[in-house]
Parts: structure tokens; C-alpha cells; sequence
């Protein structure tokens, strides 16, 4: 009987090459960033951060146009404020969009906690429901290729913005490539120039060389907590794209006519710093865990999205379970592998944003922080956990060593 280290040990030998190539996209991202921050001629004063208003933040300022800078884009709003990634996503769309506008989602229906964004009704408080907004969206052909002839023919006159979710969330349908982003908005743009562009790109900064906005996204959103954030940022999120629009988001994030000139930074900017300092790094380890995790999930049978030799966009990795029972087990484990509450149990609970109970394993030293290791998944058929992070690949290896140890003492390998 082959022990859980032997298995491990063949996988890295056999993905070995895929991880030297990831480590060349990583020293490619790292240039970059420390382009914008030598450009910037960041100094130990940009840390100091405000208090009150926050008017005169030099270190905020700074860091938001570094990040203008690494994203390529017009203008920036990087803002402790900003609470998660579905804030920056919300935060986005309502600033967009007014009554009798539409809203059109081509990478079929978005993550679970936009539902209530969206909403059902218009007694949704806050909802585009409410505000007289409409919501439509396409499905992928067979879950994977963007379906260019419906999109063009679903587009009216009121459709204002058109939304493309970069990762997967809780579906089955694979993440969407920067080349396959590219050649959607080129399309869309050759026959409706006007229309805003938007994409979530939760999870997939730093994955590939290039960013939305490069291959003609208008905005771009996503969450300090995850990639851009390093595994240090505490909170925050950000939103990049053209000038104009990034206005009209600070606008509704603060007030009009005061937009990004307010928001103290209190002690968080060294952290948001040295985050996306560390980012191109982290984002990379995490990437190779995931191919680590694959390789070795398929080679025990199990079925594995995408799989470890795939071009990869952002960094979850799907896994589907024969059993509940499976699922359940494996994220776990994953959870007493975790460097923080490793001694904690979870349980599938229902939680607000989700339709059917979910189970998390986040032991992770940042409430949240999708970056750090961490399995997580709804549980309905088919079991699907959706396992992401991991800050150093030793943390995954580790994590993948202990479920297998169970497995194999479980039996069910």
C-alpha cells in the first residue's frame, strides 16, 4: 500500500515543468509591480496612513496609482473601506447603472452572493430590483466558450453594462481566460462601442500575464483578501479601469463631489503595500498547490477542474466527491491542516448569500482571506469542493499529506 508521501512525491515529479513555467509568469508579475513602485518612489512616510477625513493621504494616493499603473488601467480606488470582493463588484455595478437600464451577465448566473444584489423582488432592499434595474444574463456554451452569436443578438437598447465573471464560484463551468476575455469585448465593441464592459476578477489577478483591462475591459473589480492583497492585506478591495467610471464609484462610495479625496487610511497602507509587493509570489505558490492538488486527486480517481496540465486563470480547484460523506471528510482535513483553528470541526450550516447549506475549512490568519489555504463548497449533488489558496506551496502539500493519511487509514483509498 503506497503511503501519502510516496503519492505526493510522484505527482511533483510529474508537474514539475508546470511549476517552472508558472514561476516565470510569477518573476514577469513581479517586474511589473516593482516597476510601479520604483516609478513611485515609494518611501516609509507613504505607510504613516490618516485618521478623520483623511484628507491629504499621500500613502493612499500612492498606492492607488500603483495600482492604476500595474492594472493598466486610466484610474484607481483601493480602499480599506471597500469590506469584500462582492462589495467592489456591488459597489460597481449600482454606480453604473440607473432605472430602466439593463444589466447583462455573459459568463451565465454570477456568484451566490450576488443574488440578493440582483435581487428577487423590489421589497430587496438596496437590490437593482428595487431601484428599477433589469438583470439578464447568457449561459457558456457547454460551460466553457462565451456564446457570442446570443450575446450580440440579446442586446438592447437599454442594455448600459455587460458583466464577465473571470472565476467559476460555486459552478461547474470552467474560468474564463484572459484570451477568451479578449476576444468577447473585441466582438462586443466592434458592434456596440458605448456599451461599459465589467468584470469580476476575484481570484485571477496575477494568475496570467495580462489583466482585464489590457484587452479592453472598461472596469475591473475584486478583493484585497484575496490575490492583490498578498496574504497580508487586512481588508479592502479595489476598482480599476477607465477615469470617468472610477469617478462615479468613489462618488457612491463616499459622497459626490468629495469621491476619492476622502477615506482615511488609519494603519492599514504598510499592509496593502507589502501585500501587493508579496502577490506575484503568493498568487504563484497557490497556483502550483493547485496543480499539486489536481494531480494527485486525479491520480486516485477522482474527477479534478481543471485539471493539473490545463491553461489555468485564477486559483480554484474544483474537486468532485463520490459521496457526501467524501466531501465532508476532505475539507476537514483540510481545516486540521490550517495553522489557525486547526482544532475546530466544520459542519455544513446554512449562512446568509447561500441557497443550500455550505461547509467551509478557513483556518486562516485573516477572517476570510481566500488567498491563504482554504476548501469550502455548498453541499448538493454532485459533492463539489472548491479548494483554494495555500500563501507557500509547503502549506497544500502538507494539508494534501493529512487527507491522505485519513483516507488511507479510512480506507477509502
Amino acid at each position: 500500500m503506497k503511503h501519502a508521501q510516496s503519492i505526493i512525491e510522484q505527482s511533483e515529479a510529474h508537474i514539475q515543468p508546470l511549476i517552472d513555467e508558472n514561476k516565470r509568469i510569477a518573476y514577469y508579475n513581479f517586474k511589473k509591480v516593482m516597476q510601479a513602485f520604483n516609478s513611485h518612489s515609494v518611501m516609509e512616510s507613504d505607510f504613516t496612513g490618516t485618521t478623520g477625513y483623511g484628507y491629504d493621504d499621500t500613502g493612499r494616493d500612492k498606492l492607488e496609482d500603483i495600482y492604476r499603473d500595474v492594472f493598466e488601467a486610466e484610474d484607481a480606488l483601493v480602499r480599506a473601506q471597500i469590506i469584500s470582493g462582492t462589495h467592489a463588484i456591488s459597489l460597481s455595478l449600482l454606480s453604473l447603472l440607473n432605472r430602466g437600464d439593463e444589466l447583462l451577465y455573459i459568463t451565465g448566473w454570477p456568484y451566490d452572493t450576488l443574488e440578493k444584489v440582483i435581487g428577487e423582488s423590489e421589497e430587496d432592499i438596496g437590490s437593482m430590483k428595487e431601484l428599477g434595474i433589469d438583470f439578464n444574463y447568457i449561459n457558456l456554451i457547454d460551460d466553457k466558450e462565451f456564446d457570442v452569436d446570443k450575446i450580440l443578438n440579446s442586446i438592447n437598447d437599454n442594455t448600459k453594462v455587460i458583466g464577465i465573471q473571470r472565476s467559476r464560484g460555486y459552478s461547474t463551468r470552467k474560468s474564463m481566460t484572459i484570451r477568451q476575455i479578449e476576444a468577447v469585448i473585441t466582438e462586443i465593441k466592434k458592434h456596440y462601442p458605448n456599451i461599459i464592459i465589467f468584470v469580476d476578477n476575484c481570484y485571477g489577478e496575477f494568475v496570467e500575464t495580462k489583466e482585464p483591462v489590457e484587452v479592453g475591459a472598461d472596469i475591473v473589480a475584486g478583493s484585497l483578501i484575496k490575490n492583490p492583497g498578498g496574504g497580508l492585506a487586512k481588508m479592502g478591495g479595489y476598482v480599476v479601469g477607465r477615469k470617468d467610471l472610477i469617478e462615479r464609484v468613489s462618488y457612491r462610495l463616499t459622497v459626490p463631489g468629495i469621491g476619492k479625496e476622502m477615506g482615511a487610511s488609519l494603519e492599514v497602507l504598510l499592509d496593502m503595500y507589502q501585500g501587493l509587493f508579496m502577490a506575484p509570489h503568493a498568487v504563484i505558490e497557490s497556483l502550483n498547490g493547485a496543480l499539486l492538488t489536481s494531480h494527485v486527486l486525479t491520480s486516485l480517481g477522482y474527477k479534478t477542474d481543471p485539471l493539473f496540465d490545463e491553461k489555468r486563470t485564477d486559483l480554484i480547484q474544483s474537486i468532485e466527491f463520490n459521496t457526501e460523506e467524501e466531501m465532508i471528510s476532505f475539507i476537514q482535513m483540510v481545516q486540521s491542516a490550517s495553522p489557525v483553528n486547526s482544532k475546530f470541526l466544520p459542519i455544513p450550516d446554512l449562512i446568509p448569500g447561500y441557497q443550500h447549506p455550505v461547509i467551509m475549512a478557513a483556518g486562516t490568519f485573516i477572517q476570510g482571506a481566500s488567498l491563504e489555504l482554504s476548501a469550502d463548497g455548498p453541499v448538493r449533488e454532485p459533492y463539489i469542493a472548491f479548494m483554494q489558496g495555500g500563501l507557500v506551496y509547503e502549506h497544500v502539500k502538507y494539508a494534501l499529506e493529512k487527507v491522505l493519511d485519513e483516507w488511507i487509514e479510512k480506507g477509502i483509498i
